[in-house]
């Protein structure tokens, strides 16, 4: 046989097997459509950490003073350590396992000891628990939660459905016949806002919620300090009309933007773009040279809605 032929035959299988599998994928095109959970089972069991951290702070004085340091992991993960040093990660992300939403993460999420794993929703982007040697996992957790030197009150809401941007990702939940819409919503269309209370500081994690809550969310929130929201310039999540509207409503110190294309981090293929353009239109906006950010209730005084901007810098493990 010929080198022509066998490379022809082989090519026919790897065309057979590629049909198969695209015909497999239409055919469970809904399961593919819905993210998995982050885990099949618990894979603490297999983390090479411990709970000592924790048992030392459990002990001690809390401290109530000090600076609150925030870090940036690019997309809408960020590690928040408290005065007294407990340690929280909040959305971390992962590519989408089914494969049906593409490739936006070149590489893995770092793997981090954390004292506290937090996830605002089940969307592939924001639900990388095990990549967490934590501690303590909080799962789209409503209600109040405090250890240590921090309060973190989890409020329950609904995701954001507009896509008022160019790319119409919401059509592709209603392609596979489910109403993306509140109150009918599949459940990874849900989305819990984290208020988390250290350092005098108040830090409003939103996920991907909605722009337009009832008025019994915006209550619960009450005096935010630092907003974070997910604004990009192809206006995914939110649109720039949107997200001012927010920000002119809670009147936060301090925004932080998320969810956009930050090169080395996040991938063209995402449909993604860079916050520039959103930046650079506020009144008040500074760009960081670092993915590391110290805030205290003096540092932050003088603000009134101040946009930091990590841009690319992100921390890569």
């Amino acid at each position: 046989m010929s080198e022509n032929e066998n490379g022809g035959r082989e090519g026919r299988r790897g065309f057979l097997k590629a049909a198969a599998a695209s015909a497999a994928a239409v055919a469970v095109g809904a399961e593919l459509l819905r993210p998995e959970p982050a885990a099949a089972q618990s894979v603490a069991w297999k983390q090479a950490g411990n709970n000592n951290h924790v048992l030392e702070l459990q002990k001690a004085v809390p401290e109530t003073a000090g600076k609150v340091q925030i870090d940036y992991f690019g997309h809408t993960a960020f590690r928040i350590t408290t005065p007294a040093g407990l340690t929280l990660v909040f959305d971390p992300w992962r590519n989408d396992p089914s494969g049906a939403w593409g490739l936006w993460f070149p590489k893995e999420f770092p793997k981090l000891k954390v004292d506290v794993g937090l996830s605002t929703h089940a969307h592939f982007d924001h639900d990388a628990l095990d990549r967490l040697e934590a501690t303590a996992l909080l799962d789209r957790v409503p209600g109040t939660w405090s250890f240590a030197d921090v309060t973190i009150t989890g409020v329950a809401d609904k995701h954001a459905t507009d896509a008022p941007g160019w790319y119409k990702w919401i059509d592709a939940v209603k392609e596979f016949g489910a109403d993306p819409y509140p109150p009918n919503n599949p459940g990874h269309l849900d989305n819990v806002t984290y208020l988390v209370e250290t350092g005098g500081v108040r830090i409003l994690i939103w996920g991907d919620n909605r722009h337009n809550p009832p008025d019994d969310v915006w209550k619960k929130w009450g005096r935010v300090d630092v907003l974070t929201l997910p604004v990009d310039g192809s206006q995914h999540i939110l649109s720039y009309e949107q997200a001012n509207g927010v920000v002119d409503r809670l009147k936060p110190k301090v925004v932080i933007p998320t969810h956009y294309l930050a090169a080395g981090t996040s991938s063209t293929l995402s449909t993604l773009q860079t916050a520039d353009a959103w930046v650079d239109a506020q009144k008040a906006s500074k760009r960081l040279d670092g993915p590391n950010l110290a805030l205290d209730p003096a540092s932050i005084a003088g603000y009134d809605r101040q946009f930091l901007y990590f841009g690319p810098n992100v921390l890569r493990g």
